[in-house]
């Protein structure tokens, strides 16, 4: 029976036997395959609309987009004025939990890292009593721990699956909190071995959030079917952004945390100096509660995110994949190869800078405060600059998805801030470290921090996965966001040997370099639904690269590198949405075959809006073998029409 519908579709297709769309057949096609939100009235693609009649077009759909977002709120507010927290807390907390909680941790390193020194300073500072090659070493190992785990899980993630990967990391991360609170020696040089090599056992954990929180973050909002989604198309940079800036809130959370424990344990006083007692109850402290955050976050993982792996096993049998997908990274690495150049070699330059700014903010703080002996002023300066980045963080949440700013500009403008930031201040060093105008080297320290998020630091993180297929999207994510820790690793160790006034020498230089990275090799995302790339690289997984005209390689969405290669010469709109009809035909008589061998009637996995109305109508009216099968097979058999069709 099976093979009599397949030889029916065949011989359909090589006859043509396809009749026209009628007028309400074509708008439903339209609603599906050319949404308003990103095709003006007459179906042209926004992108390839004049700049005038771009900005209208992108003014009036983001406009629209506004008042409805503003119309839910105000419903939500109605219903329940608590609905908004609960709702925010659904859609970016939870997801991006296991980034707010290594962001409290560790950044807490470097805010623990000079009370250490000035209670601990035979060990820490002086190294009597303990091996400064093993102080050095915690910086080290936390960025190796990094790696190694962002290496391994992004691996993990498209092998097993990302359920696996994020139980996997929470459970890391619980156990090396554990150690970090319970770290002890039998003297002060035992206790800070182990302390090193707990914080490397938690950074393994901490690395593999990376890969996962992004993939899930894009996966989950674009669904499983072959029609995208609104959410997707308009909102996944603000929604994967949102939650990647939990890793701000938890810097913040940190240093709050610390000041309150600490006022706490030094019996009500801010004032040097600090008892060793009482240090050590602030910092075992200030570890053990995120451990519960931690140990919430294997439970939710485990028993309310059963579906997160859902996308990249379609993807797997679609392609007949069950382990590893090697095919897709060689393939990946062939054809995106400048792709994931610019995505790594970015998040290096970008890591010079944020974590080049946190190596020497002490520094920083000790020319705006040079007669200061406290802890307090210093950390007061650290939760000013957190709660300016954390300003960063928003502003590119709220612009990531504007089509006439989005990614690629912004880690453009980013990088080029920052680079005048620090640049000014390294040719003129005195006299901006003077007393008379260290207030406007604090605005430049500020500025860089602010664009930093408001750049490169939440871009590299969002685009290392939009650009690259399900398939291999974890891995190429984890390699990006090593390349990154390799910057952190290596201008930690450049500190070393250089002093304040040179390390602003070099460091502008990696964000010129980065800007010129993104303009070459970066393409720009912003507008493009994610399952555009995903059909483009179904026609390459299949050998087809020629036959694919959509939208992924309009030249707004390639980059310069891409363009020249000329990557974007097959683009075709008109025959675009002609293919698209016939992989949704495929897809509905897929699923259609399927209801005749399956007692249940479960079709396969597709979209609702295949099997309902007008489009339903279309397949069934221009798919002869099946008003064949209505006419010659018994009900009894097991098939029968879906509800619309019947009606």
């Amino acid at each position: 029976m099976v093979d009599a519908i397949n030889n029916g579709v065949a011989a359909a297709k090589l006859n043509g036997d396809n009749t026209a769309m009628n007028l309400p057949e074509k708008e439903a096609f339209d609603r599906l395959i050319r949404p308003t939100d990103s095709y003006t009235e007459n179906g042209t693609y926004w992108a390839d609309l004049p700049i005038g009649e771009r900005v209208k077009f992108v003014s009036a759909v983001n406009k629209a987009e506004t008042n409805r977002e503003l119309g839910n709120l105000w419903q939500m507010i109605k219903d329940d004025p608590l609905s908004p927290i609960g709702f925010y807390f659904r859609e970016y907390v939870v997801p991006g939990a296991g980034l707010g909680l290594e962001g409290y941790v560790l950044f807490s390193i470097g805010n623990i890292s000079p009370l250490f020194d000035d209670v601990f300073k035979a060990c820490w500072k002086e190294g009597t009593t303990c091996n400064l090659n093993w102080i050095a070493a915690i910086t080290y190992l936390e960025i190796i721990g990094i790696i190694f785990g962002q290496i391994m899980v992004g691996i993990i993630g498209d092998w097993i699956g990302r359920r696996w990967g994020l139980i996997q990391d929470a459970t890391i991360m619980f156990l090396g909190l554990i150690m970090l609170v319970a770290a002890w020696g039998v003297t002060e040089n035992g206790w800070v071995i182990c302390y090193a090599w707990s914080l490397w056992f938690y950074s393994i954990g901490v690395g593999g959030e990376y890969p996962m929180t992004v993939t899930i973050g894009m996966e989950n909002g674009a669904g499983s079917g072959s029609v995208t989604t609104r959410e997707d198309r308009l909102h996944r940079g603000r929604k994967v952004t949102l939650a990647f800036l939990m890793q701000g809130w938890g810097q913040v959370f940190n240093q709050a945390v610390l000041m309150i424990l600490l006022i706490i344990f030094h019996h009500g006083s801010i004032s040097a100096p600090y008892s060793a007692v009482a240090v050590q109850w602030t910092y075992r402290i200030s570890f053990a509660l995120p451990a519960v955050g931690t140990l919430w976050l294997i439970y939710y993982r485990a028993y309310h995110m059963k579906a997160a792996s859902k996308q990249l096993a379609i993807i797997k049998k679609r392609s007949h994949v069950t382990g590893y997908d090697t095919e897709s990274l060689r393939l990946t690495l062939k054809y995106f190869g400048p792709r994931l150049l610019a995505t790594a070699g970015c998040w290096f330059f970008n890591d010079v800078f944020v974590y080049g700014s946190k190596l020497f903010q002490s520094e920083f703080i000790d020319i705006l405060l040079p007669n200061e002996t406290g802890i307090f002023p210093t950390w007061e300066y650290n939760l000013l600059n957190a709660s300016v980045s954390l300003a960063g963080y928003y502003l590119a949440a709220f612009f990531v998805d504007h089509k006439l700013y989005g990614r690629k500009w912004m880690q453009i403008i980013g990088f080029l801030a920052v680079f005048i930031t620090y640049v000014i201040p390294a040719f003129n060093y005195t006299y901006y470290t003077e007393a008379a105008h260290v207030h406007s080297f604090q605005a430049m320290y500020f500025l860089g921090s602010f664009f930093t998020q408001f750049g490169p630091n939440c871009i590299t993180f969002l685009v290392a996965g939009e650009v690259f297929p399900t398939p291999i999207r974890a891995t190429a994510h984890g390699i990006s966001a090593a390349s990154g820790k390799l910057g952190a690793l290596w201008v930690a160790i450049l500190y070393n040997y250089i002093g304040v006034e040179e390390r602003f020498k070099i460091v502008p230089w990696f964000g010129l370099a980065g800007l010129l990275l993104t303009y070459l090799f970066l393409p720009d995302t912003t507008g493009l639904d994610l399952k555009e790339q995903e059909r483009r690289w179904e026609y390459i997984r299949s050998g087809r690269e020629a036959e694919y005209h959509g939208p992924a390689i309009h030249s707004k969405h390639l980059s310069v590198w891409e363009r020249f290669r000329g990557v974007g010469k097959n683009y075709n709109a008109e025959i675009d949405y002609q293919q698209k009809v016939e992989e949704m035909r495929s897809t509905w008589e897929a699923a259609m075959i399927e209801k005749t061998q399956d007692e249940s009637g479960t079709a396969v996995d597709t979209d609702e809006e295949l099997h309902e109305g007008q489009v339903h109508e279309y397949f069934r009216r221009t798919s002869p073998m099946f008003g064949g099968a209505e006419k010659t097979l018994p009900r009894e058999e097991g098939f029968s029409l879906p509800p619309a069709a019947e009606e």
